[in-house]
């Protein structure tokens, strides 16, 4: 099994070509060259069958809302496509998982703010933050021996924040 949870978000200003270039380049390698990489560096050693890739994407690359983060983080829903179509006839699936808001994480870092957070909350049909256990239960579910008619496809973790299709 692997899990490419490793990624973030550039949060440089992005005021001049230059800047904004670096700041996807940063992007783009932070969340889809490292999960290609670990990726193609362990398939040798997924099970045939039965062999799991799950990637952590967002809800940004569902709806926007992040410029290059957005950007890099719907290219890994794309990639896990490619990669569910070529592995499926092995018996490995891929998946994406996309989160919402999670709180008690790092990734909002000083730019959340008591009144954003109340948007992200009042955005959810349940009416809370996520918790990191919500995505876990995810992914644990995608790498599971139930999940093995389940590839190529995007779970949203998101309380109701965006539906899916």
């Amino acid at each position: 099994m692997v899990v490419n949870c490793a990624g973030g978000v550039d949060r440089a200003d992005t005021d001049t070509l230059q800047e904004l270039r670096d700041s996807f380049d940063r992007d783009f390698a932070g969340n889809v060259l490292t999960a290609a990489l670990l990726t193609a560096a362990l398939l040798p050693r997924l099970r045939r069958p039965g062999g799991r890739i799950v990637t952590i994407s967002s809800i940004a690359a569902l709806r926007g809302g992040g410029e290059s983060y957005s950007a890099s983080k719907a290219a890994v829903i794309g990639w896990t496509f490619q990669l569910a179509a070529m592995l499926g006839p092995e018996g490995i699936t891929a998946n994406v998982v996309a989160p919402g808001f999670v709180e008690d994480t790092e990734f909002f870092g000083s730019t959340m703010t008591p009144e954003r957070r109340q948007r992200l909350v009042d955005e959810t049909k349940v009416g809370r933050p996520g918790r990191p256990e919500d995505v876990a239960a995810a992914v644990r579910y995608l790498a599971s021996p139930e999940a093995s008619f389940v590839t190529g496809q995007v779970l949203q973790v998101n309380g109701g924040a965006l539906f899916g299709q």
